[in-house]
């Protein structure tokens, strides 16, 4: 996510995106995050009034952050004039590769939230408008290239495919924090494989995919 100049001198400058930059420059600095909303303001020389003004709480800037470095994934995608064609096999390959091109530029701070602040399952909370947004998006990826005669299939299986793509890049998620291959070479694989294999699923020739996942997760598990 691009740094945002500090806001102190310079009221108007206030907005979302330079709260949440100040956020990530806190805990990435002190390797911690603000206690409360008053610390937070008072370190930053915030006014509590206008930081309740964009955001509820801090647990809210959280949330807003994963949702941001979303957004930058759709906006370079929707840079590539060639995307709006690709199947859509390929439109979420390059979802996926975008999207953790963005998380590994800011890996610091997601290891932290995901890793580091020992909060176990309580760091999923701060998805929640994330996988609102995700699943969404597959949707729309899903009715850009249906078919008139697939329409009142999809109108099933868009729920069911949408899920299922949260749950694939979660595993990814996992996968890609932990992974120490140089340049996350082996996430790639991973994201390669696990979009084949669903795809796989839906042409209804899934074994052989299936497989070579299994296979791959066997080998760098065991």
């Amino acid at each position: 996510m691009a740094t945002v100049k500090n806001p102190k001198s310079k009221k108007n400058l206030l907005d979302d995106l330079a709260i949440v930059s100040l956020y990530m420059n806190e805990v990435l600095e002190k390797n911690e995050a603000p206690k409360n909303v008053y610390l937070f303001c008072k370190s930053n020389q915030i006014e509590e009034a206008d930081f309740y003004s964009f955001f509820n709480s801090l647990d809210a800037i959280k949330e807003a952050i994963w949702v941001k470095f979303f957004e930058n994934a759709i906006d370079a995608l929707h840079k590539d004039a060639n995307y709006a064609g690709y199947e859509n096999r390929n439109k979420l390959l390059s979802l996926y590769f975008t999207f953790f091109e963005i998380l590994t530029m800011n890996r610091t701070y997601v290891y932290y939230a995901l890793k580091d602040n020992k909060e176990g399952l309580k760091n999923l909370q701060q998805l929640r408008e994330l996988r609102n947004q995700f699943k969404d998006y597959i949707v729309t990826i899903m009715k850009a290239n249906e078919s008139e005669k697939e329409k009142k299939v999809s109108r099933l299986t868009q729920p069911v495919f949408s899920e299922g793509a949260w749950f694939q890049f979660l595993f990814i998620l996992k996968f890609w924090v932990d992974d120490t291959s140089k340049g996350f070479e082996k996430t790639d694989i991973m994201i390669e494989k696990s979009v084949k294999a669903t795809f796989d699923i839906l042409d209804t020739t899934p074994l052989e995919s299936l497989f070579d996942l299994g296979k791959f997760i066997w080998k760098e598990r065991a």
